[in-house]
Parts: structure tokens; C-alpha cells; sequence
């Protein structure tokens, strides 16, 4: 008959096994969530610039002074009346990354390079931090 400390450490062998599988499946999850989440966030974007073009088409004759922002394009000094369109796309991409709930009393620009789905290297993260700090000197868009 085998002894209860026998059967305790063959139990206990077992559910560390599981204790570990467990975990191992956590992360897969939690990879995929945050791959699912970055798509979805890049859809959202998407439709909202779509939805953003024929916009921009009609009030270019009015405004007739502002243009499209190109990408590598500097920050524009703020005019009243002039939206978010006039930054550039990757400014854009930051700014919706910022007033995102996740982004409530702050966020790190690892974690802002990470849902823009950029490399986190130290060169892109320390790259990213300027373009954050003059998106956050203008004034409200």
C-alpha cells in the first residue's frame, strides 16, 4: 500500500503539471487578445478616416488653405478651426492611441508603440517620445 506522502507528492506533481500548462495556454491567449485588439483598434481607424475623406473633400473648398498632412511631416502650429487632419498620419495613429480608455491617467510609450504595433526596440520606443511630447504642447484639437 502505498504511503500518504507517496500519493500527496504524486498529487501535488500533477497539479503543478497542470499548474503549468495552465499558464502556458494564459499566455497564447493573451498574445492572440492583444494581436486581436491591435486589428481591431487598426480597423476602427481605418473607418474612421474613410469616413473622414469625403469630409475633408467637401470642406477643402471652404477652407481652401489646409492641406492633407503627408507622412515625415512636423507638427503644424494650431489655427482655429483646423481638426486633426492636418497632422500626420503616424501624429493621427498616436493621438487615437492617447485618447484611448487604456491611455486614462497615462501611458508609457512602450505600451503606445506596442498598440501602434511598431517595433519596441529602445531606438523606436526613444523615437516615439518627442512626437508624443508635441502632440501633447498643442493645444486641445
Amino acid at each position: 500500500m502505498p504511503s500518504v506522502l507517496g500519493l500527496l507528492e504524486a498529487r501535488e506533481k500533477s497539479v503543478r503539471e497542470e499548474v503549468a500548462w495552465l499558464r502556458e495556454e494564459a499566455e497564447r491567449v493573451q498574445a492572440a487578445l492583444g494581436v486581436a485588439e491591435r486589428a481591431l483598434w487598426r480597423l476602427e481607424l481605418a473607418r474612421v478616416t474613410v469616413a473622414e475623406v469625403p469630409a475633408e473633400e467637401s470642406s477643402a473648398g471652404a477652407a481652401g488653405t489646409v492641406r492633407a498632412a503627408v507622412a515625415g511631416s512636423v507638427v503644424p502650429q494650431r489655427a482655429e478651426g483646423v481638426g486633426v487632419e492636418v497632422l500626420a498620419p503616424e501624429y493621427q495613429q498616436i493621438l487615437a492611441v492617447l485618447a484611448a480608455p487604456e491611455a486614462v491617467g497615462g501611458i508609457r510609450a512602450k505600451q503606445i508603440a506596442v498598440q501602434l504595433g511598431w517595433q519596441t526596440t529602445p531606438a523606436r520606443v526613444e523615437g516615439l517620445r518627442p512626437r508624443v511630447k508635441r502632440l501633447m504642447a498643442l493645444p486641445e484639437l
